[in-house]
């Protein structure tokens, strides 16, 4: 079993005094490739480092997570250009809207997400998309560029049947996490991840966020890594009514195909 993870956070301080360990326990786990996310400026600077340090393993996503839009300036812009022109960035983002802790205001928010949706046109390179209670916006804005841009994911998806179907119809990707495994909030997955089709399904972790609940046993640290990966992926597959081996293969030759590793 390979897989890709599309979304591991491994720019987090969480990960510094175990990094080579944890990299070592993902490819145990048959987790042989991972994208690191970029969601700030210097968490951007840093997931490209760590791609440069570890090629043919580790790429990196270039971008600014709406929490962060208040922090956005032409310099921030004009650094994120310079960082997606990279190989390998494979991926503008963590970029889009969150209506759920309006860490940044709002309207700063949708300037922010319509730069980086700029970024993307130029570069020519698919986004790494968050949302989060703000759907209505979110798609609004996402419609008028979609056509211009070669891709996009909607990572870590949690929404509804509905806001699921609206991605689909503008051709996007879905990111499935952890939150799948969560019997408190993520129940509703089980049955919506039936509906994603095979060449737009792909998964992630969101290390070291989202440690999946049905892990047994649970480590002490409560972090989640990639390594978990392989979990995620064995209960989509049980959802989805098909062999783990066949979800592996699917979801990796995806994320394969829309980040352009083949």
């Amino acid at each position: 079993m390979q897989l890709l993870d599309i979304g591991a956070n491994l720019t987090h301080e969480s990960f510094r005094h175990d990094f080579d360990a944890v990299l070592q326990r993902a490819r145990a786990h048959g987790v042989a490739r991972l994208m690191v996310t970029g969601a700030s400026r210097d968490g951007s600077t840093h997931a490209l480092a760590l791609a440069k340090a570890h090629p043919g393993v580790l790429y990196a996503t270039a971008g600014v997570h709406p929490h962060h839009a208040i922090d956005y300036d032409d310099a921030t812009d004009a650094l994120l250009r310079e960082l997606a022109a990279q190989p390998e960035v494979r991926a503008v983002g963590e970029t889009g809207l969150d209506y759920n802790r309006n860490y940044s205001p709002r309207d700063v928010q949708l300037q922010v997400f319509e730069r980086q949706l700029q970024i993307a046109v130029e570069v020519q390179k698919p986004l790494f998309l968050h949302q989060r209670d703000a759907h209505h916006d979110f798609v609004a804005l996402l419609r008028r560029y979609r056509d211009k841009i070669p891709g996009a994911v909607v990572h870590c998806f949690t929404d509804t049947g509905e806001a699921l179907r609206d991605y689909l119809a503008l051709d996007c990707h879905i990111g499935i996490t952890g939150w799948i495994c969560d019997e408190r909030r993520g129940t509703h997955l089980r049955e919506l991840v039936k509906e994603i089709p095979v060449n737009r399904l792909m998964i992630e972790t969101d290390a070291p966020y989202l440690l999946p609940r049905t892990v047994r046993p649970q480590p002490s640290h409560r972090r989640n890594e990639p390594m978990f990966l392989r979990h995620i992926c064995e209960e989509i597959a049980r959802d989805r009514g098909e062999p783990a081996e066949l979800t592996a293969a699917h979801t990796t030759a995806t994320a394969e195909a829309f980040f352009g590793l083949r």
